[in-house]
């Protein structure tokens, strides 16, 4: 199985930024750990502060990975292009959030990829991610 990790904008800033709400860990310490806990699940990681680049990632998974865990961090409140991406796409996107959008600030409380994303996970940290890959090994 070969999963893509793909991240928007400000997560390259992560264990730097708001640390009391996203934690200390940076992905280039978390991504190993992950590939590690998941030795039969290949995971590709990318990062990209800018919408488009997101879109093209998602248009690129198409035949090459079985699943998406997507992080859009601000995009997600309000990219129509991004909420337009996954839903032109055969392959399965799993919307993650480190943090529970809906315990914080109103307008992160609409999300506008939730709709066309097979499932949400929120709130769990970085684990949130390694909760999107189980479901993918369970869907398998």
């Amino acid at each position: 199985m070969k999963l893509l990790i793909l991240n928007g904008a400000n997560l390259n800033l992560q264990g730097a930024r708001d640390c009391s709400v996203y934690g200390r860990e940076t992905f280039d310490e978390f991504i190993p750990r992950l590939r590690e806990a998941c030795p039969d699940v290949e995971i590709d990681y990318r990062q990209s502060n800018i919408e488009g680049e997101i879109v093209s990632a998602l248009h690129a998974s198409v035949g090459v990975y079985d699943g998406v865990l997507l992080n859009a961090g601000g995009y997600t409140h309000t990219s129509v292009v991004i909420r337009d991406a996954i839903a032109a796409i055969s392959v399965p996107v799993v919307e993650i959030h480190i943090s529970n959008i809906a315990a914080r600030e109103e307008f992160r409380h609409t999300t506008l990829i939730g709709g066309v994303a097979i499932g949400s996970i929120v709130g769990f940290g970085l684990e949130s991610y390694r909760l999107g890959v189980e479901y993918f090994r369970l869907r398998k």
